[in-house]
C-alpha cells in the first residue's frame, strides 16, 4: 500500500476508549478490500486506526469509513440505557 492515515481519538478516560476500541475491533478485517486495509489499537485512553491504501481514492474512502465507524461508537457509548 502506497498511502496510509492514522487516526487518532483521545477520550476522557480508558474505559470509554476501551468501549469504543471494542465496538469497532470486529469490523478489522471484516471491510478491507482489494485497495485498503485498517488496524486498530488502543493505548490508554486513545484510540488509533490506520488506513493503508493502494491510492488517494482508496484512502479517502476509507478514512470516512472508519470516522464514521469511530463516531457511530462514540454516540452509541454515550446513549443512556433504560
Amino acid at each position: 500500500m502506497d498511502h496510509e492515515a492514522i487516526l487518532s481519538f483521545e477520550y476522557d478516560d480508558g474505559e470509554r476508549a476501551r468501549r469504543v476500541e471494542r465496538s469497532v475491533r470486529p469490523e478489522v478485517g471484516d471491510i478491507d478490500g482489494d485497495r485498503t486495509t485498517a488496524t486498530l489499537d488502543r493505548d490508554g485512553a486513545v484510540v488509533s486506526v490506520r488506513v493503508a491504501a493502494a491510492d488517494l481514492v482508496a484512502l479517502r474512502a476509507g478514512v470516512n469509513t472508519w470516522s464514521t465507524l469511530v463516531g457511530v461508537a462514540e454516540r452509541a457509548g454515550a446513549a443512556d440505557i433504560p
